[in-house]
């Protein structure tokens, strides 16, 4: 057989991909479902932390701080792998699903609050000022003035992050979670073939490049965002 043919049937054989491309849709699918879940809660928990930061109580401040360097310090695949192999030994016992989704969110919620905080310490003192003067309470000027301008300014970070994150669903590989990198892996092993890993390539472009090229769009939209 020429090169060409060797090629085709390595990565793009027609028997395999018939037989495994169910699986790696299903992949697709668990895939979009931690995504998604990940980016609600992560992002939800980050705007949470920081607002509540905002109130500037030293010891709460303290121990988000401490959250947030620790969850941004440690790499992903060591927390999975302590929750998933860890906590079982004191009598908790979560699925896969759960643990790639809970730690994550934990991690993007890390990084989302220093976004969303970097954002409201941006905002000029003059404003909150203004808006307290009105009778505002803190609250109420926290929530109707300062925050829509900060998370407006914090879209083409938050974006990229988010993205950044988000792709870390493959590590679900390695506690058995059924995403694309699991599935192509499993039928790459029952096949001998490499077929599988270049479907699970293209299951990837597939999800995020439209979400890669929405979040330019993101960047762009908002890119005037400074108070």
């Amino acid at each position: 057989m020429d090169s060409t043919t060797v090629f085709l049937d390595a990565f793009l054989n027609r028997a395999v991909i018939d037989k495994y491309l169910p699986d790696i849709l299903w992949g697709m699918i668990i895939t979009v479902e931690v995504a998604l879940a990940v980016v609600a809660t992560g992002i939800a928990l980050g705007l949470l932390l920081a607002a509540v930061r905002s109130f500037r109580v030293r010891p709460v401040n303290v121990l988000i701080v401490l959250f947030v360097d620790v969850l941004r310090a440690l790499p992903p695949l060591v927390l999975i792998l302590i929750i998933y192999f860890g906590l079982p030994s004191v009598g908790i016992r979560l699925s896969g699903f759960a643990v790639l989704w809970l730690v994550l969110s934990l991690v993007l919620a890390a990084f989302a609050e220093e976004i969303f905080w970097s954002g409201i310490l941006s905002i000029r003192k003059g404003q909150w000022e203004a808006a307290r003067s009105t009778g505002l309470t803190f609250l109420q000027t926290l929530t109707h003035v300062i925050l829509p301008q900060a998370v407006r300014m914090t879209v083409p970070p938050l974006t990229n992050r988010t993205i950044a994150i988000t792709k870390n669903t493959a590590l679900g590989a390695v506690i058995g979670v059924p995403e694309i990198l699991m599935q192509a892996q499993t039928a790459q092993s029952f096949s001998g073939n490499a077929t599988p890993l270049l479907l699970g390539a293209l299951a990837y472009i597939v999800l995020f490049v439209p979400v890669v090229v929405l979040g330019r769009w993101l960047e762009t939209r908002f890119a005037w965002g400074r108070a």
